[in-house]
């Protein structure tokens, strides 16, 4: 059986070594985000509207 305080202090000596962004390093990784969000909503609305137009015109459905 594992000694439970060891154990605590190995998580403490682990999570020391975490390094965490930074204010600056967050903010831009959040604006990244949000921009790649836009251009794939962007895409995927595009590519939608060719799939139905390319859809419509086989099927002959007249909108």
């Amino acid at each position: 059986m594992a000694n439970p305080f060891k154990f605590l202090q190995e998580v403490r000596a682990e999570a020391s070594k975490v390094t965490w962004p930074t204010r600056k390093e967050t903010m831009i990784t959040t604006v990244m985000v949000f921009i790649m969000v836009a251009v794939s909503s962007i895409f995927f609305l595009a590519a939608d509207q060719v799939i139905r137009l390319v859809v419509t015109f086989i099927l002959g459905i007249k909108a």
